[in-house]
């Protein structure tokens, strides 16, 4: 009885843990819009690339390409590895070198560069001086482009560029950091060692419980031993002279 409690507490505790570990994935795996485009999740926002028919050249003005991603952000870089990766992911849907339009234009009331979504741009990855630029200030929008990743001021009535990126943040309630690899390694580790602990305990009360099917199992049971002939013979001749 006492061991069959202990395995039910193990196997208890084991899932548990297995629960914690969905629990976990579901948490932190986002959720990007199901709208029958493609949307790739990157930390806690997802990107939709723009592409058209290969067999057709693609050009879009900046007010084609905001009309493209009408209901979302056109694409913002806030860091380095955002940056990285738009670029590292454009050759999965364009060949060769790409313009990507981003949503940026020049407020009159900062007199700064600003993102559509009215946020400030902290980062920066230009490609020349924007003081160097000679386009007038409200005509003034940035490309990125895709083989070096660096930004380039153009012009936002008059250039076509053959790239638009729509992003989104993930859903509020999914939209959470993913866990670390050291978190996961953790919890791995926990699950194996309370496994092996569990298992351990149970072979040692199974090992010195009484009467223990494990010890049992392995008692020593000597073979039934036939008797010879001549024994056999002497056994029954005894047994006649005793029959009255």
């Amino acid at each position: 009885m006492e061991s069959q409690k202990e395995s039910h507490h193990s196997f208890t505790v084991l899932s548990c843990l297995f629960f914690l570990c969905v629990r976990l994935h579901l948490a932190y795996g986002g959720d990007c819009p199901a709208d029958g485009r493609t949307w790739v999740p990157y930390k806690d926002r997802c990107y939709h690339f723009v592409h058209g028919k290969e067999d057709e050249i693609k050009s879009y003005t900046f007010e084609r390409a905001k009309s493209l991603c009408q209901n979302f952000e056109l694409l913002t870089i806030q860091s380095a590895e955002e940056n990285d990766f738009v670029i590292e992911y454009c050759p999965n849907v364009w060949k060769g070198n790409v313009n990507v339009w981003l949503g940026m234009y020049y407020d009159t009331n900062s007199e700064n560069m600003r993102w559509l979504s009215e946020t400030p741009v902290t980062f920066r990855n230009w490609e020349y001086s924007p003081d160097s630029s000679d386009l007038p200030l409200m005509d003034t929008c940035v490309a990125l482009h895709s083989n070096s990743g660096k930004w380039e001021n153009v012009s936002c009535s008059h250039e076509v560029e053959n790239g638009v990126v729509c992003e989104i943040a993930q859903e509020a309630e999914q939209a959470k950091q993913k866990p670390s690899a050291l978190l996961s390694a953790v919890v791995i580790l926990s699950v194996v060692s309370i496994l092996g602990i569990s298992a351990a305990i149970w072979f040692l009360h199974q090992k010195h419980a009484v009467g223990s099917t494990i010890i049992t199992a392995f008692e020593y049971h000597p073979p039934y031993r036939v008797l010879e002939t001549d024994q056999s013979c002497l056994i029954e001749a005894e047994e006649s002279d005793n029959v009255p």
